[in-house]
């Protein structure tokens, strides 16, 4: 017995030195180093900010009630873009799409390199009358108040639109002569299903463009958020998920409650939702390895450990990541019933239920996958399903690619203090409607966040500091330019 627990004592002290040999050495730092850095670029600073307030100003808000849609504002925001940039409007062909979006063309010399498209949203969400006075400036006022910018858009995503235009306008304003052809393509209604940016994408597909890598919205510089490393993270969007409704709906009878059957469709349904709660979606770690590989060398010896032997204690790192629905959100399809419905009356038995269920696609599944697995933990044939609203997850861009290089030195040259990362953006973009048109699409934009400042994308107090949106403006100019450049 005594042998027993010495051969079990040193397979302990043989693993422990595996795992703690794997935490200091699986992660190697392969961040961009930095040996020349950008030179920033002097500002009128008075008169960007100035142009910037004026954006915000304008308000282009998107409505699900497409009855709503304000076309004065979007034409008084054309108008702005115009009179605010006035060599851009000069100097590269514009053309409007589905009345409201636009695209800009700076054409470029070299035919044979594929052009680089930046891409951006005019509108913006509602303000809810009820947030109105937890404002603590007018959100549409554009206040610049203690270096901060106040107002809607100022994040979401005005600040991708003008920053990208003030770029431009420098970069003529110097005689840039491109190499790359330049596009620019500023939605109008991505925060209501991005029709324009369909319009968009088809538009290009139709005059057979496509681009060496795209530009959008959706990660940022993040301080604070990601656990582990002290430093800023700037997460680049490689890839998105997708969202689809299912609808559950099964026939009844109807009828009187006082001589019910022994289930009602309505029963039937809410079993067919404890069923789909109960059987959530395989976890996957691919996009949480891909992150942490770029940023482990840089995490203490309590995240590195585990992170560096997920051979062996992976399903102590799913727990973990499962436990909070930020992270449960990024390693598997998520699962989120939304609506129900039954008869309209207590004492009525319903002649149809149903419910929605709304699931975001983890790229690897599909919407017949989801399907599949609903049809599985279900098993009820009584139980209809229609897919509604959907949209596949998009295909992952690679972190090899000229595109993410690019954007990578970018950031880094700029501020050799942030490290950079892949990630899985979680929401949707319009991005996600140019797959035909280019396999590296990536998302992210200049701006920082943290735990605070995050809640305010869609919420009350939007905002951006003074630093931050300079900074986009140096970021998308540095970008565009070696972009042009070819």
């Amino acid at each position: 017995m005594k042998k027993f627990f010495s051969i079990i004592l040193i397979l302990l002290i043989i693993v422990a030195a595996v795992l703690l040999y794997r935490a200091n050495t699986h992660f190697a730092n392969q961040q961009y180093q930095v040996s020349q850095p950008l030179e920033p670029i002097e500002l009128n600073q008075s008169a960007v900010l100035e142009r910037f307030s004026q954006a915000i100003q304008i308000k282009t808000i998107s409505y699900d009630d497409r009855s709503q849609f304000d076309h004065q504002a979007f034409a008084a925001f054309h108008d702005y873009l115009a009179t605010s940039f006035p060599l851009v409007t000069q100097h590269t062909e514009q053309t409007r799409i589905d009345n409201y979006s636009i695209v800009y063309h700076l054409k470029g010399q070299n035919q044979q390199l594929q052009p680089a498209l930046f891409m951006g949203h005019m509108d913006v969400v509602p303000i809810e009358e009820a947030s109105l006075a937890q404002w603590q400036q007018p959100p549409f006022s554009g206040k610049i108040v203690d270096d901060v910018i106040w107002g809607r858009g100022t994040i979401d995503d005005k600040v991708s639109v003008v920053a990208l235009m003030e770029a431009m306008e420098r970069l003529i304003s110097e005689g840039i002569q491109p190499q790359r052809s330049i596009y620019f393509a500023f939605g109008h209604d991505e925060e209501a299903g991005g029709e324009g940016a369909k319009a968009v994408a088809r538009y290009f597909a139709e005059q057979n463009v496509r681009f060496e890598f795209i530009l959008d919205e959706g990660g940022v510089v993040t301080d604070g958020i990601i656990p582990g490393p002290s430093q800023p993270v700037a997460l680049v969007g490689i890839a998105e998920k997708g969202f689809v409704n299912f609808e559950l709906s099964v026939q009844g009878e109807g009828g009187h409650s006082s001589q019910p059957p022994e289930h009602t469709a309505a029963g039937i349904v809410a079993q067919a939702i404890v069923n789909i709660e109960n059987n959530p979606f395989s976890t996957k770690l691919d996009f949480f390895e891909l992150m942490f590989a770029h940023i482990g060398f840089a995490t203490p010896l309590s995240s590195r450990l585990p992170l560096a032997n997920l051979w062996l204690l992976s399903p102590l790192v799913e727990k973990i990541l499962l436990s909070k629905t930020s992270s449960a959100a990024g390693v598997r399809t998520t699962t989120a019933v939304t609506m129900l419905q039954g008869s309209n009356k207590s004492n009525v038995l319903p002649t149809v239920a149903s419910a929605v269920v709304n699931f975001r696609i983890l790229p690897g599944d599909t919407i017949d996958s989801i399907r599949q697995h609903l049809e599985e933990v279900i098993d009820n044939p009584l139980v209809q399903l229609e897919a509604q609203l959907a949209n596949e997850a998009s295909t992952v861009s690679s972190t090899e690619s000229l595109g993410f290089k690019l954007i990578e030195s970018t950031i880094r040259r700029l501020d050799d203090q942030i490290l950079v990362a892949p990630y899985l953006v979680l929401g949707a973009t319009d991005s996600r409607h140019f797959q035909g048109l280019s396999d590296n699409i990536y998302r992210f934009m200049m701006v920082s966040l943290n735990p605070t400042t995050l809640k305010q994308f869609h919420g009350v107090n939007e905002q951006i500091s003074v630093k931050d949106y300079l900074q986009a403006i140096q970021f998308y100019y540095a970008i565009v330019k070696q972009a042009a450049e070819g």
